[in-house]
């Protein structure tokens, strides 16, 4: 599983920094060359919403994504785990969702080509739905099975001898 949270990771990082570089650009074409190119405000879309997707699903490995403890702070110790568990079940039901719907919505649009990148397909553009499903949902099976990941970076599932 740390294979595919640092890969998203690395993913993610480099979506990033394409963003930094292209924003300036389409900054600089606009008002200092006094011709805007066409391509940099969508591509940096396109690139927000794949850092989205596949950032949530990283935060989730990680709990780092938003969540509300008020009413389970209030539970007994057991019925925190009861509702911990059924967390996981609803986290698993929307990330398959993501994942049929997804896919679905992907192969809906494939033969569509996005405006300014012909060569482009919509189906991709919409890829990260179902990839980061199949990943939230991984990471859900490996919460479940093999317990939450360290918080140190490191891999307590992987033995050291």
């Amino acid at each position: 599983m740390n294979a595919l949270y640092w890969s998203g990771a690395v993913f993610s990082c480099l979506a990033l920094v394409l963003i930094s570089a292209i924003i300036p650009w389409a900054v600089y074409t606009r008002y200092i060359l006094n011709s805007a190119a066409s391509w940099p405000e969508p591509l940096a879309v396109l690139l927000t919403i794949a850092v989205t997707f596949i950032g949530a699903a990283n935060c989730y490995r990680q709990r780092i994504h938003m969540n509300m403890t008020v009413g389970t702070n209030l539970l007994p110790p057991h019925a925190r785990v009861v509702a911990a568990f059924i967390s996981e079940l609803l986290m698993a039901a929307v990330a398959l969702f993501m994942v049929i719907w997804g896919m679905k919505l992907v192969m809906a649009t494939w033969g569509n080509s996005v405006d300014e990148f012909p060569w482009l397909s919509v189906g991709i553009t919409y890829m990260p739905i179902p990839v980061s499903g199949a990943m939230m949902f991984l990471f859900v099976v490996e919460r479940l099975t093999i317990g939450p990941p360290p918080q140190d970076g490191s891999d307590a599932h992987i033995p050291l001898d």
